[in-house]
């Protein structure tokens, strides 16, 4: 199955290659709750997967984790780069051998605790492919990190978990690191 994804306006690369791991344990009942986790190999998403195992899991849960690969890094090389079509198909291969191995990573990490699920890779925006992903797979929730970005810089950059939260047709939880305020300060004013 194809889960690498396209879509008018978003600046991912053509001939990419679709990136997918196989599914584990896919036999679905009335009474699996199906949760998206996005992931991104950041220590926020490694924390949200933690968060999931210690306070959420259930052997009913098929997981899919959702990846979404930094094509944009390409999309906004410098003028002189993009002029030269051989670095830029060298940049879009080196960025599809880094998605695959962040969902063999993340396919692996479903195997190693036991669960059941799957991991979609799809170019885009991050938060409307997450978004997009808890529509199609009929998720009952939404789990991601958050890298706790500032109010000016969540402001001008966004939040993908900003996003997540404003758009998503169904509930959605932030897990921010324990240790978020050590290094950001307190919440408040931010």
């Amino acid at each position: 199955m194809s889960t690498l994804s396209r879509q008018k306006g978003q600046a991912i690369p053509p001939n990419t290659t679709p990136v997918t791991w196989p599914s584990f344990g896919t036999t679905m009942s009335e009474e699996d709750r199906i949760i998206v986790l996005a992931m991104d190999g950041s220590e926020y998403s490694e924390y949200a997967f933690q968060w999931y195992l210690n306070n959420m899991r259930r052997p009913v849960d098929h997981i899919v984790i959702v990846h979404c690969p930094e094509y944009h890094n390409i999309a906004y090389a410098q003028a002189p780069v993009m002029s030269d079509v051989s670095l830029i198909t060298q940049m879009i291969h080196e960025e599809e051998g880094r998605a695959r191995e962040m969902v063999d990573t993340f396919g692996q990490k479903l195997k190693d605790n036991g669960l059941r699920g799957k991991v979609r890779s799809i170019g885009g925006k991050p938060g409307e492919v997450i978004c997009k992903v808890a529509d199609e797979e009929k998720a009952c929730m939404i789990i991601t990190g958050t890298r706790g970005l500032g109010k000016v810089r969540r402001t001008f950059v966004g939040s993908i978990s900003d996003y997540v939260l404003h758009h998503s047709h169904v509930p959605v939880i932030v897990c921010r690191h324990k240790d978020h305020h050590k290094h950001h300060g307190s919440h408040s004013g931010q």
